[in-house]
């Protein structure tokens, strides 16, 4: 059932790589510009794989906006007339972003996130499981597993083609090169020693 929202929300775009989430979120906020909605866009300065300030998905779509080391930079470039805020990669960030978004939810705003909901170990990934829960709409996105072709939910990382190792760090970016999308079924991650989890 449809309905209509206050002034102000948090939209969460989730699910594993290769999913099309920071496609979604480029299409949402290119659909908003026929509106005349005053538009910002930031993304974390780390994620640098396919340009240095523009949100990019893997397909070659680009939103121009901001790099930032700091969430709480996003405060700096708001003014009342911001109607809408898009933040790709937002499970980079500290927590601090959970209440970012929410004050500026709560300011009015329409806060729209897109980001990793697990990271490769299959474990909540950093602001995410806050932000999903505060979301007053959340879509999870599905990619298609390189093993078996079927939906997957998991990000699966290689190092040196294989899967990596449960205390390997949590952030590494990286595109092909280093991930694919898995299902649950083929979804690894090796404990210390090279044993499957």
């Amino acid at each position: 059932m449809y309905q209509q929202y206050q002034s102000g929300w948090i939209e969460v775009i989730t699910g594993p790589m290769f999913a099309g989430k920071s496609e979604e979120l480029i299409r949402r906020v290119n659909t908003l510009t026929y509106t005349k909605k005053k538009i910002m866009a930031f993304k974390p300065k780390i994620d640098d794989r396919y340009d240095k300030s523009a949100i990019s998905s893997h397909s070659g779509m680009k939103y121009q906006g901001y790099a930032i080391n700091d969430c709480k930079e996003i405060l700096s470039y708001i003014t009342d007339d911001v109607d809408v805020i898009a933040i790709d990669e937002v499970q980079f960030f500290s927590d601090e972003i959970v209440q970012i978004c929410e004050d500026l939810a709560n300011a009015g705003k329409r806060v729209i996130v897109a980001g990793l909901d697990l990271d490769f170990r299959g474990e909540p990934f950093g602001p995410m499981p806050q932000l999903i829960t505060r979301a007053e709409i959340v879509t999870k996105l599905t990619a298609i597993c390189t093993v078996c072709s079927m939906a997957a939910t998991r990000t699966q990382r290689l190092i040196d083609g294989k899967p990596a190792d449960i205390d390997d760090p949590t952030i590494l970016v990286g595109a092909k090169e280093s991930y694919e999308a898995r299902c649950r079924k083929h979804h690894v991650v090796l404990h210390s020693g090279g044993k499957k989890r």
